[in-house]
């Protein structure tokens, strides 16, 4: 079944109840009110855009581009382009031209479709690459263009692909993983069936969100939402300074929240209206700094539900603390569901001894162990095949299993940063550093960080005659900054002599974290963190 048709579905019984809400604070950019729209509203809108597509020649097995941001067009263009089995493309507007141009190449889109803010952006990358992929705004969508590429045969089905998500991987650009109907449906019935804390009620439920609409997380609660019959409330972005305002006025019973998020809200000053019991049933997210979420839950009167998943995943098996014990402050992030075969391996790639950290495999139990996974990585089938080498997904992130059966999130084996909840691949960074003219070796490592989590670190073997200064790391900055959005840039500099290798000459990465973290105690590094800021390219 379509995703369309379950919002279709809902439509029959919920027409008159809230789909979503932008409150005012995030339109500020382009209107003076806020977007509330029905189900039967968004499926009137969605349907009319699904003729405008039919009729230009959109259809099965077709892809298009959405750089829409965190806007209402988003949601009825994805249903308008779903109900005819053409998969969209998400992509962040804040990409650099290169990003830009990789995805919208490499993921073969028949369409790009962009906010008339992007337009001119969006054309420059491609210009530069030559690809003739047709590029309309929103303003533009009443008059599409004839689609070229053949509609595929047949209809859509639960293995329909719906989207293609890029997400970070550990070597070297972005992967597009093929996300189907059956992980879609997946994601939102998971939810329906976590309970515990995180129960959700049918027609009731307002979830918040500020997270962005090209992750999995943001399609993770649209799901949940529309098979429930709940609205979404979608911010912008995180604004600290109205963020409480805006969950009080927008009436939301859950949220959703990074690691980030917490750290901040708390370092505000206390007020008597802190507490909302009343109001808000649960937080759901990932990556609470621990020594923060006791005083989070006592100060603001409910529970941040941490738990584990990935795009690749999805959620049919997440591990979720939604119930207790739930151990605050140990990192713990719950037990499996019941639908979970797990492994953990430790480094030489035998099963761990009990109690002992490994790196978490798994798959689903029963006939079908790919269930609500992703359906692969895009044009690679070789890295496809090896993340599930052995029958068992190999997450690369390291858990230990106590004698309850509750999983605790230890590191991660991939060498992958995460920065405010984004995967930062260290040598996608690694790449563009080495682009550098100054640059003679260099290797990325995550750098602890109490408001992100995690914050990039560039250690640097300088050419000769090239100064280990202040200047130098602003003019390598400078030409990262042409290259990567803003979140991937290194905040840190450290200028060493040689990098810390095995004897087979690869990086060792542990090392190389440890000699970090000591050149910032010592005061031995190049903070620039203050220069990575959203829009200062």
């Amino acid at each position: 079944m379509l995703v369309y048709k379950e919002f279709a579905k809902t439509v029959k019984g919920y027409a008159e109840h809230a789909f979503l809400h932008i409150p005012r604070q995030a339109t500020a950019a382009y209107q003076h009110s806020p977007v509330d729209l029905t189900y039967r509203q968004a499926f009137d809108e969605a349907q009319v855009l699904r003729e405008k597509y039919h009729a230009a020649g959109y259809g099965l097995g077709q892809r298009v581009v959405l750089m829409l941001d965190n806007r209402a067009e988003y949601f009825v263009h994805f249903l308008a382009l779903n109900s005819l089995g053409v998969s969209i493309v998400p992509v962040n507007s804040a990409f650099s031209p290169a990003e830009m141009e990789y995805v919208i190449t490499h993921s073969d889109a028949s369409l790009v479709l962009v906010l008339p803010e992007h337009l001119d952006k969006t054309q420059a990358a491609l210009k530069t690459s030559g690809n003739q992929v047709p590029v309309r705004t929103t303003a533009q969508s009443s008059r599409l263009p004839v689609c070229t590429q053949a509609v595929a045969d047949g209809a859509p089905d639960l293995g329909t692909e719906v989207a293609l998500l890029y997400t970070s991987g550990t070597t070297g650009r972005p992967k597009g993983c093929m996300l189907s109907t059956e992980y879609f449906l997946c994601l939102g019935q998971s939810y329906i069936d976590y309970g515990g804390y995180c129960a959700l009620e049918n027609g009731k439920e307002r979830l918040i969100t500020p997270l962005p609409l090209v992750h999995m997380n943001a399609l993770f609660s649209m799901m949940a939402m529309i098979m429930t019959g709940g609205c979404v409330i979608q911010l912008d972005r995180f604004h600290a300074s109205s963020w409480w305002g805006t969950v009080r006025a927008s009436r939301a019973t859950c949220l959703h929240y990074l690691g980030v998020m917490p750290a901040i809200l708390l370092n505000q000053t206390e007020r008597p209206e802190d507490d909302f019991s009343g109001q808000i049933k649960f937080g759901f997210g990932a990556g609470c700094d621990p020594k923060h979420q006791e005083r989070f839950e006592r100060r603001f009167g409910f529970p941040l539900v941490e738990g584990w998943a990935s795009t690749e995943t999805g959620t049919h098996v997440c591990i979720l603390a939604n119930k207790e014990p739930r151990h605050l402050g140990q990192r713990c992030i719950g037990r499996p569901c019941t639908e979970i075969d797990y492994r953990l391996l430790d480094e030489g790639g035998r099963e761990a001894a009990p109690g002992a950290p490994g790196e978490l495999l798994l798959r689903c139990k029963g006939a079908h162990p790919r269930k609500g996974f992703f359906s692969g990585y895009y044009k690679d089938p070789a890295e496809s095949a090896a993340v599930w080498e052995g029958g068992y997904f190999h997450t690369g992130d390291v858990v230990r299993v106590d004698n309850q059966g509750l999983f605790f999130f230890v590191d991660r084996r991939k060498n992958i940063i995460r920065r405010s909840g984004e995967n930062i691949a260290a040598v996608e960074v690694e790449a563009v550093l080495f682009e550098a003219a100054e640059v003679a070796n260099c290797a990325a490592t995550p750098i602890y960080d109490e408001l992100r989590g995690e914050e990039v670190g560039a250690c640097v073997v300088l050419n000769e005659d090239v100064q280990p200064n202040e200047e130098t790391a602003k003019a390598i900055f400078a030409f990262c900054q042409a290259k990567l959005i803003y979140y991937k840039l290194p905040g840190y500099f450290f200028f060493l002599d040689c990098l810390p290798m095995t004897a087979s000459q690869k990086i060792q990465r542990g090392e190389l974290k440890q000699i970090a973290a000591a050149m910032i105690e010592r005061g031995e590094c190049i903070d620039l963190c203050a220069m990575k800021r959203k829009g200062n390219r």
